[in-house]
């Protein structure tokens, strides 16, 4: 009976021995950190995007913390960078390279007694005439204005007929000087206020004269020329009609031939047709839902450049004009693309 109890013993001994000689198992992995929220990504529709945007292309957000912005222009004058509006903030900022954001004009686009909060009163579409001057669309003050060289402001159009603007929002120069624009109601605090009973589109001559081109979209926003001028492009921003418009430009400068570019109207995206450009190649670049969508100039679908936060507008900058810069929400975001894009000439 001993025996076996001392060989019980033993065997016990021997089986703690061996469990005790195993190795400790390793110490588990710190789960690894989630990977930083991305600015943005590149959604392909058709593979001739590839040669507008490339393949290490990456979105760069480069500022934030405003309400919400539009309306950019690549500038030289006092330093390179770009201009954009902060509209509920009724102001002008700049954007330079060094990465420097400050406050460039304020009040940019209303000068009147308080408005409700967050009203859409300040400076929208901004551009340059051929001198470098900077063109400014202001949604409270309703007008349209020029910031000259000393600082003080011309106005260019404030009324059509004897009636107030409505609230005018994006212009593009054409070659021969003149500047059109569109004129929704979003800065008006009320609808009501109108004295207009339309949404026009117009044409200021280099001469000052003030023609209505156009008064059948319901809310025309951005607008842009192809590379020869003979078509006009304008973005539709009705939630209910999501559509972006080309028209026929005439040597005089009227417009003819309206017809849809491309309808959007069935996206549940967030966001509606805004501003836009062109490139060089005749691309068009449509903010709109989810993002800055690039057509062909026969309005091909080819992809949508999507920031972390849905754009409003955009606009060339840098030398070479390649680079891509997009106003969104709050914040202020760029890519690099392959194409140069048709701007002001500084």
């Amino acid at each position: 009976m001993k025996r076996l109890l001392a060989e019980a013993m033993l065997f016990a001994s021997c089986l703690a021995s061996l469990f005790c000689s195993q190795p400790a198992p390793p110490p588990a992995q710190p789960e690894a950190p989630p990977p930083p929220s991305s600015p943005g990504s590149v959604a392909e529709k058709d593979p001739a995007l590839k040669s507008i945007v490339p393949p290490d292309a990456k979105i760069e957000k480069l500022a934030k913390g405003f309400t919400f912005t539009e309306g950019p222009v690549w500038v030289k004058e006092g330093g390179e960078g770009v201009l954009f509006s902060d509209i509920p903030n009724n102001r002008i900022m700049k954007w330079s390279p060094d990465g420097k954001v400050e406050e460039f004009r304020k009040p940019s686009g209303y000068t009147g007694p308080a408005a409700p909060e967050g009203s859409y009163i300040g400076s929208n579409g901004l551009t340059l005439d051929k001198e470098g001057r900077l063109i400014v669309c202001e949604h409270g003050d309703r007008r349209v204005t020029r910031l000259e060289k000393d600082g003080k402001l011309t106005v260019l159009a404030d009324k059509y007929q004897g009636k107030r603007l409505n609230s005018p929002n994006d212009a593009v120069y054409r070659s021969d000087g003149s500047l059109y624009f569109t004129d929704p109601p979003y800065g008006l605090f009320d609808e009501k206020a109108k004295e207009l009973d339309f949404q026009g589109i117009y044409r200021l001559a280099p001469d000052g004269k003030l023609a209505l081109l156009n008064k059948g979209m319901s809310r025309p926003n951005g607008l842009a020329f192809s590379p020869d001028e003979k078509t006009l492009y304008v973005a539709n921003s009705d939630p209910e009609k999501k559509i972006w418009m080309a028209f026929d430009v005439a040597s005089s400068g009227t417009l003819s031939k309206g017809r849809v570019f491309f309808d959007a109207t069935a996206e549940k995206e967030d966001g509606l047709p805004d501003g836009l450009k062109v490139d060089t190649q005749g691309n068009v670049y449509a903010t709109g839902p989810g993002g800055v969508w690039v057509f062909s100039s026969d309005g091909k679908h080819l992809g949508t450049i999507k920031p972390a936060e849905v754009p409003a507008n955009c606009h060339w900058g840098d030398a070479d004009a390649k680079t891509l810069y997009m106003t969104a929400r709050t914040g202020f975001y760029r890519v690099r693309l392959s194409i140069p894009g048709i701007r002001p000439s500084l």
